[in-house]
């Protein structure tokens, strides 16, 4: 016989499980007790529960494999509520567990007790309470499947004491050998010639691109076609944006360069399409027609309904696109390679602004000049996003991680240590604004503590700046989102980290340079001018490109 909560460690020992980032508490005692004793799975002991949870979720988002993470019951489990929800938008396989009072009798009544797998339901893909402890290996087993499964997300097991201090002799079971099935050749043939009699295709990378590892297939497809490519947010890096056909990256809900491109074209080739980012283009009746490349059917949306659906392995459907398709002589590509044209030139003359606190435009160049090829940024939620988005040119995968599905503050700082751990070898940066770091800011100690490598770069203008951007767009009066920081130096050092501060546009480049290049954990507090964010994103990328719109 086996103590349930061995067993459960050694299931998830058995599905490659690394790490258990979490908060424990009185009700997950046993199960740490178990933990303590497995040589396979490390216990990453966080200042925060959602941190936690973002660092799973991060975890999943880099190795497709589900991340791990553990809370007590009540307040524990209900910190979790935020990452659940970031990895449940967010495609990332997560299975958070948290614990339970006895369920079979009372140990102090109503004590810290919510209905915690009810609130996970709307949130996760799969939520259970154990009830008995010869079923742990196959929920273990269904809650990592299911998280895995396209679409990945959050999944979520609730391990009570007493279920945990049981005995059984139940054994872990073994994943099983599968694949994903393949798109058919018929819905293939109906894309090929659809592209084949198109005036001027474009293709459009989405979130599912980025999971699946497309990059190659996509990669022949446009060497062999010339079909230039734009991304969504989270589609960036899926082909290297430095690419001669990269058409740009829809920030921008539109009115941007990119939307002028994806004018000039008669057909969509919308790969790996996730309803929940904000759409880079909307469908209309009689307009553009779109062919939907994905694992998954399209969710259909007033403004998204494909006249072509090409079901299956991404990869695989890309690669039977390419075997099949013949380029057509009569493919015009000009309008939208001009509205590329038109884009980096209007960024090359805003990049070179040296002013003091610093532009965005000059400080996105400055941190892409910084990073290597397959140094990874992790960026929290504010205006900045919509900078980097724009402007950093991803080369490699998941190489610029934002967030544009939950869109949640406070992500930035532990995605970039999720990253770190998973890859020890290459250059992180967490780039976050001042409100969002704040609401994760403990988590210092953590990277501290881990040893981690790390630059943590802050954007600071004192006030919650993307929200003051909107209501300034609006036309009203700016109140209510301003506020005081902590020095921000003297902040980081109180952790053992080290901290410095930007005072010219000059010292930038070699601070990140610095930063990057030495061991441990580093905060750069960095002065941002949020000024110009109205004026150039706002209008003058629109009034830009609507000229180029009259010219074609």
């Amino acid at each position: 016989m086996t103590k349930a909560s061995d067993l459960f460690i050694q299931c998830l020992e058995e599905e490659g499980v690394e790490y258990i980032f979490g908060v424990p508490g009185e009700e997950n005692l046993d199960m740490l007790d178990s933990l303590s004793r497995s040589t396979k799975i490390k216990l990453i002991l966080t200042r925060h529960e959602q941190g936690a949870g973002f660092m799973a979720a991060t975890y999943g988002r880099h190795t497709g494999k589900t991340g791990v993470c553990m809370a007590t019951l009540g307040p524990g489990a209900t910190n979790f509520v935020t990452a659940a929800a970031y990895a449940f938008l967010g495609g990332m396989p997560i299975l958070m567990v948290t614990g339970q009072k006895p369920i079979k009798k009372s140990k102090q009544g109503r004590f810290q007790i919510l209905d915690v797998v009810d609130m996970m339901r709307p949130i996760t893909k799969f939520t259970h309470q154990l009830a008995s402890s010869d079923n742990i290996p196959s929920r273990i087993r269904e809650a990592i499947r299911l998280a895995e499964e396209e679409k990945p997300g959050a999944t979520h097991i609730e391990f009570p004491e007493d279920i945990a201090d049981e005995e059984t002799d139940a054994v872990p079971l073994k994943p099983s050998v599968h694949r994903r099935p393949n798109a058919d050749e018929k819905g293939i043939r109906a894309a090929v010639k659809r592209i084949e009699q198109a005036r001027a295709p474009i293709l459009v990378l989405g979130a599912g691109a980025n999971r699946k590892m497309t990059s190659r297939m996509l990669l022949q497809l446009v060497e062999k076609t010339g079909i230039p490519f734009l991304t969504t947010q989270l589609g960036k890096g899926v082909l290297d944006e430095t690419h001669p056909l990269f058409l740009g990256c829809a920030a921008l809900s539109a009115g941007d360069f990119v939307h002028r491109a994806i004018e000039a074209s008669d057909l969509i080739i919308n790969v790996g399409h996730d309803v929940i980012e904000k759409p880079p283009f909307f469908m209309k009746q009689g307009g553009t027609q779109v062919i939907h490349v994905s694992t998954k059917t399209a969710e259909v949306d007033p403004v998204y309904f494909p006249q072509i659906e090409v079901i299956g392995d991404i990869a695989n459907a890309i690669w039977q696109i390419k075997q099949d398709i013949v380029p057509s002589g009569s493919w015009k590509f000009d309008r939208m390679l001009s509205a590329r044209k038109a884009e980096i030139e209007h960024t090359d003359s805003m990049c070179d602004d040296m002013r003091f606190p610093i532009f965005p435009a000059c400080l996105v160049k400055q941190v892409r000049q910084a990073m290597p090829a397959d140094g990874i940024i992790c960026l929290d939620n504010g205006v900045y996003k919509i900078w980097f988005a724009r402007n950093y040119n991803a080369r490699q995968p998941n190489t610029v991680l934002l967030d544009n599905a939950l869109a949640t503050m406070g992500a930035g700082l532990p995605s970039a240590m999720a990253s770190a751990m998973v890859y020890p070898d290459r250059k992180v940066m967490a780039i976050c604004g001042d409100g969002g770091f704040m609401m994760n800011s403990q988590e210092m100690e953590t990277a501290v503590r881990l040893k981690l490598n790390i630059t943590v770069l802050i954007l600071n203008d004192n006030s919650y700046g993307m929200i003051r951007w909107k209501q300034a767009n609006m036309g009203f009066k700016d109140w209510g989102l301003t506020y005081g920081n902590p020095d921000f130096v003297k902040y980081a050092e109180s952790y053992g980290a080290y901290g410095h501060r930007v005072t010219s546009a000059e010292m930038l480049p070699d601070l990140l340079n610095q930063c990057l290049n030495s061991e441990g954990v580093h905060l750069i507090d960095c002065p941002v001018d949020y000024a110009d964010n109205d004026r150039i994103l706002n209008k003058e990328i629109k009034e830009l490109s609507a000229k180029l719109s009259h010219m074609g």
